[in-house]
């Protein structure tokens, strides 16, 4: 397991996006993700007006998970999937590392 040094800066990229869909957008959402992961190039994610190109490298790790969240006195529960990718590629400098973001 890699532990930074804490007097080292960190170079990171995120962006994210949030929007209601419907099931059948977030199946289409998914299914085109899991098309471009089952080939060989880059998975390119739509995020608003801007695009996110990635290469995931062998091997990946995959994190699924489910959630529910309801306190005493709520009337509904929250409820949740969670779908994780993770990898590692080389990067000897920060623009080695970040993300491939497409305006």
């Amino acid at each position: 397991m890699f532990i930074p040094v804490l007097d080292v800066p960190t170079h990171m990229g995120e962006l994210e996006t949030e929007a209601q869909k419907s099931r059948s957008e977030v199946a289409a959402s998914l299914r085109e993700v899991a098309e471009q992961l089952d080939g060989d190039g880059d998975v390119t994610l739509e995020l608003g007006e801007t695009t996110v190109a990635m290469t995931p490298s062998e091997p990946i790790t995959f994190k699924l998970e489910g959630e529910s969240d309801w306190s005493e006195g709520d009337t509904e529960a929250k409820q949740s999937i969670e779908f994780e990718l993770v990898w590692w590629r080389e990067a000897h400098t920060a623009d080695e590392g970040t993300l491939d973001i497409r305006e």
